[in-house]
């Protein structure tokens, strides 16, 4: 096995200046992709990197890699991933939320190619809620223990935020409306072969 390399971190207007130097690599769900991503990058998800190293090694020889996702949390653990396996990668700080904050343009589908969904951090909020309230309305109306599901979520989104991780995220992101029709990962893996 190759020594682990650090990855860094690269602001928006960095890696704007160094963009047709790199093979970006987009770790969002293909849902998140869709709805606009930086101009060329490939999707990989997050949960296929591993799955994609040979090719993502081979993309590293012909270039830098930048690695994307919405907010820069997914991305540098997917650098990570890559950096253990001896390839240098960068992440984008702040995601593609960053990016287009600063007025720089995402690549969107023909609105006939997808249907509008939500990002997976609004989706986490949304479920996150929904259940807390669904938790203590029934507590109030059925019996209180349905107020341990509210305490549960609580709990939850605590452990997410100390260890940076999301069970949540996982969980939607394996949804249908998450995984659209047309999402091929074989097609990305042969753009990171260069073919």
């Amino acid at each position: 096995m190759t020594a682990p390399v650090t990855p860094n971190t690269l602001t928006a207007a960095q890696a704007a200046d160094r963009l047709d130097g790199f093979t970006v690599i987009d770790v969002r769900t293909p849902a998140e992709y869709a709805t606009g991503h930086l101009p060329g990058a490939v999707n990989v998800p997050l949960d296929q990197i591993e799955r994609a190293l040979p090719e993502i090694r081979q993309a590293a020889e012909r270039g830098g890699l930048l690695v994307v996702c919405a907010s820069g949390a997914r991305s540098e653990k997917a650098s990570g991933i890559i950096a253990a396996d001896g390839v240098p990668a960068a992440t984008l700080a702040g995601g593609t939320t960053a990016w287009a904050s600063e007025g720089r343009d995402l690549e969107r589908p023909a609105a006939c190619d997808t249907r509008a969904v939500w990002g997976m951090e609004r989706q986490v909020r949304f479920t996150a809620g929904t259940l807390v309230l669904l938790g203590l309305v029934l507590g109030l109306l059925v019996h209180p223990a349905f107020q341990l599901l509210s305490a549960a979520i609580a709990g939850g989104l605590v452990f997410s935020a100390l260890t940076d991780t999301c069970g949540m995220a996982v969980v939607l992101g394996k949804l249908p409306h998450n995984r659209p029709r047309g999402t091929d990962l074989e097609g990305a893996l042969a753009a990171l072969r260069g073919h």
